[in-house]
Parts: C-alpha cells; sequence; structure tokens
C-alpha cells in the first residue's frame, strides 16, 4: 500500500493542490490541507483499501480538514463556512461551465501563478513548485541559482498572491497576450525538467514531459491564434518522440547521432511537424517557432549526415537575436562544430568560457571536452570531462562522462598539469 500511496502522490499530488487552492483561495492552506490528505490516507488506505477515485477522495478530505482547522479559529468562522459552501458547489459534476475557460484548475493555476504582479523569476519557480511539485533544489538548478535564493522567491510569491488577493482565474482575453509569454515558459521549463532531469537515476521524468505537453494543448485550445503556443507544442512532441532512443538499456546516454532513429514516435513527430509548420506559415516566427524549426531538421533527417547543421547554425543566430543567452550560444558553437569543425567552434566557446556566464555550468565542460577530444587533445579533454562530472548529478550523465574519461585514459592519457 505505501508503493500505492507514493504512485497516487507522484500522480495527482499536483492536481489535487491545484483544486484545493481554487476551493480554499490560499496556496499555504491548499498545501497543508493535500499533506494532511496524504496522511490520512496513509492509516486509512491500508485499513479500508485505496478508493475508487483516490483524486477525488484527496480533495475531498483535503478540504474537510482545512474547514474543521478553520472553525476552530473562531476569527476564521465565517471564512469556513464561505469556503464550505463554495467547494460543496464546486464539487457537484452538473455544475454550469463557462465555455469560453477551460475546464482545467492546472491552467487556471498556471495563470494565476503568472499574474504580472509577481516578478517573472517568481512566476515560473512558483508554477514549477506547484503544479508540478518540482523540489525547491530542482526548480533552483533549472535557474543556476543557489536552493535558499529561491526558497526566498517561492515564499515571497505566495505573500504576494496572498496579500494582493490575486484572482484565481483564466485572465479575459485582453489579458491574455501580456501573460502568455510567462506561461509558455512555464510550460517549456517543466517539459525540459522531464526531458532531460537535472539529478537522479533517470534521464527522462515521462510525467512531467506528458504534463507539459498536456497543458500546452489546453492552451492551444484556449488560443488558437497564438504561433508561440503551437511552436512550442510542436518543439516539445518533437523532442518528446525521441525519449526511448536517448538511453540504452542500461539507462547510460545515447548521444543524437547514435540513436535508433527507426524507433522515434512516427506518429508525434508527424504532429510536431504539422504544428512547427503552422506556426510558421502564420508568421512570424517567435523563439519557440524558431527551435521547433530547428528540432523539425533533426526529425526530418533520415540518419545523421543527412542533418543540415549549416541551416541549424543559422536558426540558433536567429533565435539568438529574440533571446540573447550563453546557453544559444553554446548551441550555436555546436552547429558550427558540424559545419565548420571543431577549431573554429572551440574559439566560440572559449569566448563564452572567458565571459563567465556559464561558470557551473556542466554542459559548457563537456562541449568543450568534446571538441578537445575531436582535435586530439586528449589531456585536455580529459580535464573538461573531468569538470563536467563533478558539476552534474543526473547518473546517466554521470556514467557517460565517466565513459568518456575512461575511453582516453585508457590510450593512456591523463588529465592535464593544470588540474591533477
Amino acid at each position: 500500500m505505501q508503493a500505492d500511496i507514493a504512485t497516487v502522490y507522484r500522480d495527482e499530488s499536483a492536481r489535487v493542490l491545484a483544486t484545493l487552492i481554487r476551493l480554499l483561495g490560499d496556496f499555504d492552506a491548499a498545501e497543508e490541507a493535500m499533506q494532511e490528505a496524504f496522511a490520512v490516507a496513509v492509516v486509512q488506505w491500508a485499513r479500508d483499501g485505496m478508493p475508487t477515485n483516490p483524486r477525488a477522495w484527496l480533495i475531498s478530505t483535503g478540504r474537510n480538514r482545512a474547514i474543521e482547522r478553520m472553525r476552530r479559529e473562531t476569527r476564521f468562522a465565517a471564512q469556513a463556512d464561505a469556503v464550505a459552501v463554495e467547494s460543496s458547489a464546486a464539487a457537484q459534476p452538473d455544475i454550469a461551465v463557462d465555455e469560453t475557460e477551460v475546464e482545467d484548475d492546472r491552467l487556471r493555476l498556471i495563470f494565476t501563478c503568472c499574474h504580472p504582479a509577481l516578478a517573472r523569476d517568481a512566476q515560473v519557480a512558483l508554477t514549477l513548485r506547484t503544479i508540478c511539485g518540482l523540489r525547491t533544489e530542482e526548480i533552483a538548478r533549472a535557474f543556476l541559482v543557489p536552493a535558499p535564493t529561491m526558497a526566498q522567491r517561492l515564499v515571497r510569491a505566495t505573500g504576494k498572491i496572498r496579500d494582493a488577493r490575486i484572482p484565481y482565474r483564466i485572465p479575459p482575453a485582453n489579458e491574455l497576450a501580456q501573460r502568455l509569454d510567462a506561461v509558455l515558459t512555464v510550460i517549456y521549463l517543466v517539459f525540459t525538467e522531464g526531458y532531460a532531469a537535472t539529478k537522479g537515476d533517470a534521464l527522462v521524468r515521462r510525467e512531467l514531459c506528458g504534463e507539459a505537453i498536456r497543458l500546452a494543448r489546453l492552451l492551444a485550445d484556449l488560443i488558437p491564434w497564438a504561433n508561440e503556443v503551437d511552436g512550442l507544442l510542436g518543439l516539445m512532441l518533437l523532442h518528446d518522440a525521441r525519449r526511448d532512443t536517448r538511453t540504452d538499456a542500461s539507462g547510460s546516454l545515447v548521444l543524437l547521432e547514435n540513436q535508433q532513429r527507426e524507433r522515434w514516435d512516427r506518429a508525434q513527430i508527424a504532429e510536431g511537424l504539422g504544428r512547427v509548420d503552422a506556426a510558421l506559415q502564420r508568421g512570424p516566427a517567435g523563439p519557440y517557432a524558431i527551435q521547433a524549426a530547428i528540432a523539425a531538421l533533426h526529425a526530418r533527417a533520415a540518419a545523421p549526415a543527412d542533418t543540415d547543421w549549416r541551416q541549424i547554425a543559422a536558426l540558433y543566430l536567429l533565435l539568438l537575436q529574440f533571446t540573447p543567452s550563453a546557453v544559444i550560444e553554446l548551441n550555436h558553437a555546436v552547429a558550427v562544430a558540424m559545419v565548420d569543425g571543431p577549431t573554429a567552434a572551440l574559439l566560440l566557446v572559449d569566448a563564452i568560457t572567458a565571459r563567465g556566464e556559464l561558470r557551473g555550468y556542466h554542459l559548457l565542460h563537456a562541449t568543450r571536452a568534446d571538441l578537445l577530444r575531436r582535435l586530439d587533445r586528449p589531456s585536455d579533454a580529459i580535464t573538461e570531462y573531468e569538470a563536467a562530472l563533478e558539476l552534474t548529478e543526473l547518473e546517466p550523465e554521470r556514467r557517460f562522462l565517466r565513459q568518456r574519461i575512461s575511453e582516453l585514459q585508457s590510450h593512456g592519457y591523463a588529465s592535464s598539469p593544470a588540474r591533477s
């Protein structure tokens, strides 16, 4: 039963929390209510068995516990009675629904978290915490900031929502555009954490990938005119189509050039390409549509040698005009290596390194290591692989890096004196 409850927590906690936030109107109260509901479940389900609808049971139990708690505090008695009436009505299956709104509490919650009263980093971080249940440490790693800094942002964000009485709703049409960019950022970061987890034993956390794609579909239904929604959805579909080939049977990382392309999900690729084409044809292309166009070039290549790297390099330069970023510069350098060779790419990577913007980013060292390996500088390559190894906590990546180091050391090479 403990394993079953753990599974329910992983699969349903984000949905339960989102609905409790709507019913209770308070982030902290909803999170406490959800934790209480799961604590009751540990005891009651072990005795009586799991209910037919665990999510509904948890929502009902959490709501009731919250109401009981508020009623014990005299000054909140009126609020508790109001919550009881509202949540009871909301539980009715035949309640009328405004067709202009999406029937999904998590989408409502995303727009609440992305209210313009909140700073952008707080918007994204709070949604990752509440919608997808990411730990503070995981969110901090995604933002390349210390965990205590991220914890402070989350506390300030929930306090701001409470004190400013930010409404829990999808905004009206005239406010959607200004809120959309933050929502897309949130969804993409959720997908990124699922597609390339920051730590643990698994490279891919499929539930997060599926959640991000599902939320993007809801958003596409809500705002069908937004090119960037189609661009983001196409981008995620194309990446996710390759997920089963990104690791081997032992869980080790498999590079794109070595993946079994016949195992890519062709139906998902077809849908992704359709979304990308639609976004590009409507135009103008935004950053997500451009990234999707890059993914489409990989998806359309029948073999690694067929990849149009020159076009990919050009698209990365275009992307840099929209979103100047050292990470995008690093990706551009990888494409340049495939077009003009590792020497040209190493100059670009060294320039990024000199600026110090990606200090602590393991992929900077891993990329530099690969270029040095291709330039027949094995000792320097080992040094960079070792630096990357120290900076990543994801076990598939660690195995891959150790394998690269071992391959070079088997030929009698050691790390450069500067590091040893």
